[in-house]
Formats: structure tokens, C-alpha cells, sequence
């Protein structure tokens, strides 16, 4: 049983700059949903009503500070949006639960979850959906949620939890201390260049299974959500292995926890998968660009400064090799993405007459837009963000992660509570390849 207590919107505390703003070559290419992240308190001595005032107030506050996410979103054209800063406000919805913070159990991303962050109706018009949604969830056993939506075009995963640091600190009472930098014209694409000077993998139709003409099959079959934990010792061992795995010759810096991580992951998912081994595959990696432009970009700087990189490989190659050989193609990758790769990148999008066929959408079996399912992957890596630490006045979070994964293949990578030295590992994989996908994940190490 579930009961709406209240629903409100939040606009700015005081008046906040309008107008319409352009959005960065980079927010163009984004899904048009919201990021769904979950939050967890442990029981506290805090009413519903009480800790809906403090966050309606804080949130208020912080919104003079982060005015873009009171705005709203417009259609210009050739699939392209702009930002109109009208204050119009976010969305706050308080509800009370009969479920106990155990019914969720691992907290992996289940329909339960999802049901903690606010909902969208997608078929309205774009001007009318709130860019930033928030549910707190009161529980019988005395715990409570907060459920967020944040529009994927406005802010990436950085962005977002920078907004979230700086509203938990008014809650507290504390003094906002790191303003964001809002100007977004210093991710559109350089006017000196009329062409993208590089090959974009990224933005082609990722590799089909052999012998099929389109993903649509693939895009249709059952999926389910996966959470598996990488102990601090399993981490290393995996690390220790990728390294004695590189070639005596190659005296390049050692291979990180991640880049390990990642290649095992992929490594999994083709073994999961049964792919053959002349199948292509790809893996898709979401790379932070901030300080790999030249200057950096600006500190605080609020928006998408995130792109995506492909690792082209095929399952034979990744299944018989050492790990290494996989974290190398992921490295390889990443190394891609230098200030001339990146601004490149921005021209490519800005050169598109309509950006719509790059967009994805975010929702489990959706047939429109860009597919990084079977026989690909997709990885985000909250590795090195600062995830944890969300407190409004009523203590640290128990668990934060994703809210929901939207389609096959999608993989979230991130640090386990109390900054152990552990991973979380969160994936959405189709059904028929979960078991086996545990199964080889954990068998190695």
C-alpha cells in the first residue's frame, strides 16, 4: 500500500535569470528522459511531513543557485532542443509506504524501485515536463527514500551530484560553497572546423549479431536487471591478473581497477552470450571530458560533458585472449579521447541536419533509437564520482544507485558503501543470459 501525502511544485526562492539558452553540441545527442537515482536512509526520528519541509525549502533555495533544472525544454528543429530558464520549477512528491526498506532487498533495479522515483508521461509536450523530479518515501519501518529524476539533457552523472551536494548542504543549514559554471557554449563545436577530422565509430549502427539484418529481434526479447559486488580483494585480483597479462615489451602504466573491471565484464557478457566466435562486438564507454579538453573545461561546470567511445573487438578474440587483451581494447578506446578527438566529436554532431537517430531512449524495449544490446555492451563508470554523502539532515544514505536500467546491455559500474575498496556491478542483460552471466562473472576470480 502506497499513499500520496503531498505533491508540490518547487520554484527558485528568488528571481533567477530567464530566457532561452542554447544547449552544448554534447546535450543534443541525449536521451530525452530522466536519470533515475535512488537514495536509502536507515530509520530516523523524522516525520514525513518534516523532512518534506526541509527538502521543499532547501530545494527552493538551491534552485536560485541551479536555476537551468527549474526550466523547461523546447523543440528548435532537426531534433534539436533549447533551454528556456522561466522558473517554472520541479516537481516534489511525498508519499508514505507499507513496504520496509528489506522488501527491496539488494536494491537492485527493480519495477519496487522505480516506483520511488516520479513517473513521466513521455507523450506529453516536452515544454511541459519538469526537469527535475523528486520523491521522498516514507516507510513502516521507519526508513525512508528519495527517489530522482533529472532530465539526461540538462546534466550528466557529475553535474547531477553536484547539484544534489550543494542541496543537501542548504538542508543542513550549511552555506552553499561551489557555485556551478552555467555558460554551455564551451561544449559546441569549434567554428574553425566544418567537418569532423576523425572516424566516429560511436555514432554508427552498432555491431548485429551474425546473420541478422537489424537488432529489432534482439530489442524485443525479456530482460532483467542484474547487482553483483566485487569485493575489494576480487577487485585486485582481477587488476593483478589484467597486468601479468600484458606483454613484457609493453611497459605503458599499469592496467586500473576499472579498466579491468570493464574488460572482465565484456569478457562475461560474450562467454554469457554464446556468441561465435567471429561475432563482432562492441563496447561502448562513457568518458568524462572535462579535463581532457585543452584548456579543461571550467571547474563545476554544469551540463553534458560526457562522450562515448567504442571498443570494436570480436567474441572469439575476447573469450580466448587474457584479460588483458580486453582491457587493452578498452583502454585503447578511452586513450581516444583527446581534446582534437572530443572537439571533432561536437562538429560531427553539429554537421547532422537531425540528431534524432542518435538519441536513446532509455526505456526497456524501445524500438527507436541507438541499441547497445546483444551482441554489445555499455558501460558507465561512477568509479571516481562522488556518490555518497547525500545528507539532508537525517544522516548518510544506507545505498545510492541507479533507479532503473533501461535496455540490454546497459552497465553501471560504481563504488561500494563505506568507499571499501568494493564494486557494485549494475546490469541489465536479457534473461536468457543472466545465470550464465553470474556464472562466468564470479567464476574466475
Amino acid at each position: 500500500m502506497v499513499k500520496l501525502m503531498a505533491t508540490y511544485t518547487v520554484r527558485p526562492a528568488k528571481e533567477t535569470p530567464g530566457g532561452y539558452r542554447c544547449l552544448s553540441d554534447s546535450d543534443q545527442l541525449r536521451a530525452l528522459t530522466h536519470a533515475p537515482t535512488i537514495y536509502f536512509y536507515p530509520p530516523v526520528n523524522v516525520s514525513l511531513e518534516s523532512a518534506t519541509e526541509i527538502l521543499r525549502h532547501s530545494l527552493s533555495e538551491a534552485l536560485v543557485i541551479f536555476y537551468p533544472l527549474a526550466g523547461r525544454l523546447h523543440w528548435i528543429g532537426g531534433g534539436r532542443l533549447e533551454l528556456e530558464c522561466n522558473a517554472l520549477g520541479a516537481l516534489l512528491i511525498a508519499v508514505e509506504s507499507e513496504a520496509k526498506i528489506d522488501d527491496f532487498g539488494d536494491f537492485r533495479p527493480t519495477q519496487e524501485i522505480r516506483a520511488l522515483i516520479p513517473s513521466v508521461d513521455y507523450n506529453k509536450p516536452i515544454h511541459e515536463l519538469p526537469l527535475l523530479l523528486v520523491q521522498v518515501t516514507k516507510f513502516s519501518c521507519g526508513g525512508m527514500s528519495l527517489g530522482l529524476g533529472i532530465s539526461h539533457t540538462i546534466a550528466d552523472g557529475l553535474s547531477a551530484l553536484h547539484f544534489i551536494s550543494e542541496w543537501a548542504k542548504i538542508a543542513r543549514g550549511e552555506q552553499p560553497s561551489s557555485p556551478p559554471f552555467l555558460d554551455r557554449s564551451v561544449l559546441l563545436a569549434p567554428e574553425h572546423l566544418s567537418a569532423p577530422v576523425f572516424d566516429h565509430p560511436e555514432y554508427s549502427t552498432q555491431a548485429l549479431l551474425i546473420g541478422k539484418q537489424d537488432n529489432m529481434e534482439e530489442r524485443k526479447r525479456e530482460t532483467a536487471t542484474l547487482l553483483l559486488k566485487l569485493s575489494k580483494d576480487q577487485v585486485e585480483k582481477l587488476k593483478d591478473k589484467t597486468n601479468k597479462d600484458r606483454s613484457a615489451s609493453n611497459n605503458k602504466r599499469p592496467y586500473t581497477r576499472y579498466e579491468a573491471v570493464a574488460g572482465h565484464i565484456w569478457r562475461s557478457a560474450c562467454k554469457a552470450r554464446q556468441h561465435e566466435s567471429q561475432q563482432p562486438t562492441t563496447l561502448s564507454i562513457i568518458v568524462d571530458a572535462r579535463n581532457r579538453m585543452e584548456p579543461p573545461l571550467p571547474p563545476r561546470y554544469f551540463g553534458n560533458a560526457t562522450f562515448r567511445v567504442t571498443a570494436e573487438s570480436t567474441s572469439g578474440e575476447l573469450v580466448s585472449k587474457a584479460l588483458g587483451y580486453a582491457s587493452g581494447k578498452a583502454r585503447q578506446a578511452i586513450e581516444k579521447a583527446t581534446h582534437e578527438y572530443l572537439q571533432s566529436s561536437l562538429v560531427y554532431v553539429k554537421c547532422q541536419e537531425d540528431v534524432t537517430q542518435f538519441r536513446n531512449f532509455h526505456t526497456v524495449g524501445c524500438a527507436k533509437g541507438a541499441f547497445y544490446g546483444n551482441p554489445n555492451l555499455e558501460i558507465t563508470s561512477w568509479a571516481g564520482l562522488p556518490i555518497y554523502g547525500a545528507d539532508f539532515g537525517w544522516g548518510q544514505e544506507i545505498y545510492m544507485g541507479p533507479g532503473e536500467i533501461g535496455y540490454d546491455g546497459k552497465v553501471f559500474v560504481f563504488p561500494g558503501q563505506g568507499l571499501d575498496g568494493s564494486f557494485l556491478v549494475a546490469l541489465r542483460l536479457q534473461v536468457r543470459h543472466i545465470d550464465a552471466f553470474q556464472k562466468f562473472f564470479y567464476e574466475d576470480i
